[in-house]
């Protein structure tokens, strides 16, 4: 006896099947059945052969693969109970509940004691699958292990590709074959990671940026995933993603995953990127005021550091708000005695020898200056050096002899008292100043993970975020050490990388666009003398990378030319020009084909506009630059394109072109068929190209 369910949007359809009451199955996922397809059918026909040296029958890969059942790869529970011993449950469907979109279905082991229930909706907008699995218990039990609902991967795909990275040096892609065994990330950390952000991409054959079958995975959670992508030895192949393995410290009588989000596209990557995207923009980030621009942004960080004088300060607003800022963001050493990372963490009053008069005259000189205010917090951290620490050395997460981070140790997140002296800190500082902005940033790693301390912090986070509903909060953690959807539904902006080099960020932003809109990726306009990289770079192209998201400066303006503020004022101008339809525009990756050109196409919500952004990484292997075809055009309509920065070209650009003098008029066809010419260019340079739809 078989049940059947199936969820379905406009693109794609999942279908899951039980069989004898048993855990189900995906039997099917990938583009729309009709609706009077036979699930009966198709789940026996889901059935693969078997033969010698086999077991007579293949067990389910089903959505939480049992352990008991014999089956042969990762299961998707390990558990013990208070004592230590392992349990191996074999479930049994309970009961459902189901809706057009979505369905829940509940299986349980009676014998010991457990409860299983699955959750799995789908946006039919936005063709997000959202799945997450819930674990009951009648008596308290040890958790090892706990997936999400297991999804299948696809056969007709020959590589996966997942994220990994550096400080300043994020969102790198790792491409790895697929062969019998399993792909494992256990993500220990304690946050998210910049070596390991919770994602998976699976392109299938022939898959590229515009064309071709793929999907991909998200899960939504900061305290470190693990991941497994593993095939049977039977070929079938299984994905698992769930809070990182061991983190559940106590015994517990009820445990629940974080979501897993999901998509399949049949237009590329850029079809599972623009689903994360409209995802995360519409449905996870709740924003204070969703008309409000995104406002051009100012951090002082890298102007003066921990060097905090008022005067100078009040300069550098006066410069930035010149330049076109609408945000001043004071960083790291207003608070306790921060004149450098060494100490204060965890003092979070007023440094009254910098501040003698309180944050007042700063603040009020920012708003003169037309600007909101915004300051740089780090909650969940202390130094050592510090009276909070000398008072409550208890609130330290980990051993006293832990080694140092950024000489600072964890606070314990876990700890009701320490989310209460933390939030009472935090809302007499809200409460007495105009605070519109606050910088959340996490710099170390945990010295051991544990899944209480994100929780702690999401709890916090809701607290401040419903007492103080119309301030605005940026995941910062070492740059792009926590961004993920857990904590983006508590966030309105991430710091993608603490690197400020546009080269490098050009790379990063392009990555991170397979899941990040532009409304919620910072970017700024970095020193000529890069801090990070030590690269020098023009001020043009370090305007364009920081246009492509949400803008804002990062450098001391007191070292910019006549020049260089001309050209920021400009780009600024056209991006506060532009931002409105960007800001709900689509990230399209584009098909380069010279390698050394990263470009993107952002293109309106209405499809009748389009900017291209043309970056040059790296010295072309041919002479002349090869046409770049564009994406998601009307074939059949007429397009006006033309060169926004035609006064870069440079005298070595010798040749007659039509997009030298002017705009040229193309079909859609045309433009993504053959694309578009590009004058010649020195590296690390950037073309704009403006579209419209005629």
């Amino acid at each position: 006896m078989s049940r059947v369910w199936r969820l379905d949007t406009s693109r794609q359809t999942i279908a899951l099947a039980s069989r004898n009451d048993r855990l189900p199955e995906v039997i099917y996922w990938g583009p729309g059945l009709p609706d009077d397809e036979d699930l009966g059918k198709l789940h026996d026909a889901h059935a693969i052969d078997v033969t010698g040296g086999m077991l007579d029958a293949n067990p389910e890969l089903s959505i939480c693969p049992e352990s008991a059942r014999s089956f042969p790869g990762q299961p998707g529970l390990v558990l013990a109970d208070g004592h230590g011993a392992s349990l191996h449950p074999r479930f049994a469907y309970e009961s459902e509940v189901t809706g057009k979109n979505h369905v829940s279905l509940t299986f349980s082991d009676a014998e010991l004691g457990l409860v299983y229930t699955v959750h799995v909706a789908i946006d039919p907008e936005i063709h997000i699958l959202q799945a997450r699995a819930v674990l009951e218990a009648n008596r308290p039990v040890r958790l090892h292990w706990f997936s999400a609902p297991v999804l299948p991967a696809p056969q007709h795909c020959d590589e996966m590709w997942d994220f990994t990275g550096r400080w300043c040096g994020e969102f790198q892609i790792t491409r790895t074959l697929w062969t019998t065994g399993a792909r494992l990330r256990d993500n220990r950390t304690g946050r998210t990671g910049h070596e390991a952000f919770p994602g998976l991409i699976l392109p299938c054959r022939g898959a590229t940026n515009t064309q071709g079958a793929a999907y991909a995975f998200h899960y939504g959670w900061s305290g470190g995933h693990r991941m497994v992508a593993e095939e049977l030895p039977d070929g079938r192949r299984q994905v698992q993603f769930g809070n990182a393995s061991g983190t559940e410290l106590e015994l517990g009588t009820r445990f629940e995953t974080a979501t897993l989000y999901a998509t399949y596209s049949d237009s590329g990557l850029n079809g599972c990127a623009v689903a994360f995207q409209r995802h995360l923009r519409d449905r996870i980030v709740t924003w204070p005021d969703p008309d409000r621009p995104r406002p051009v942004h100012y951090n002082c960080w890298e102007a003066v550091y921990f060097d905090h004088k008022l005067p100078v300060l009040k300069e550098i607003a006066t410069r930035a708000a010149a330049l076109g800022a609408e945000r001043f963001v004071l960083d790291d050493g207003w608070f306790g005695t921060r004149d450098d990372d060494t100490s204060s963490l965890g003092d979070w009053q007023i440094d009254p020898r910098k501040y003698p008069d309180g944050l007042a005259p700063l603040i009020e000189h920012v708003h003169s200056e037309g600007m909101a205010f915004g300051i740089w917090l780090e909650p969940e951290m202390i130094n050592p050096e510090s009276e909070t620490y000398r008072a409550h050395p208890d609130w330290a997460l980990g051993p006293e002899d832990q080694v140092l981070g950024r000489q600072q140790m964890c606070l314990d997140m876990s700890n009701p008292e320490v989310r209460d002296y933390l939030y009472g800190c935090f809302a007499d500082l809200l409460g007495k100043n105009e605070i519109d902005y606050i910088k959340w940033d996490h710099n170390r790693v945990l010295p051991m993970p544990d899944a209480a301390q994100p929780r702690g912090t999401y709890e916090l986070l809701d607290r401040l975020r419903r007492d103080f509903p119309t301030v605005e909060i940026e995941s910062c953690s070492s740059g792009g050490g926590r961004i993920d959807f857990g904590i983006l539904s508590r966030t309105h902006r991430v710091w993608l990388s603490d690197s400020n080099d546009a080269l490098e960020r050009l790379r990063i932003q392009h990555n991170a666009a397979l899941f990040l809109p532009m409304a919620v990726t910072g970017s700024h306009v970095g020193p000529r003398d890069c801090h990070t990289s030590g690269r020098v770079l023009d001020i043009r192209f370090r305007a364009w990378v920081a246009a492509q998201r949400h803008m804002g400066f990062e450098m001391d303006p007191r070292e910019l030319s006549e020049d260089e503020v001309a050209v920021l004022q400009q780009v600024t101008a056209w991006w506060k020009r532009n931002r409105a339809w960007m800001t709900r525009a689509d990230i399209l990756r584009l098909d380069s084909s010279d390698p050394a050109v990263i470009a993107e196409q952002q293109l309106a919500e209405d499809g009748e506009r389009f900017v291209v952004f043309a970056g040059k990484a790296d010295t072309s292997a041919q002479i002349a630059p090869r046409p770049l075809r564009l994406t998601g055009l009307d074939p059949d309509a007429r397009y006006r394109v033309d060169i926004l920065n035609r006064e870069d070209l440079h005298a070595l650009s010798r040749g007659s072109m039509a997009l030298k003098d002017g705009p040229i008029e193309a079909s859609g066809q045309y433009l993504m068929s053959q694309g578009v010419a590009l004058p010649w260019s020195f590296p690390e340079r950037m073309w704009i190209v403006e579209g419209e739809k005629l």
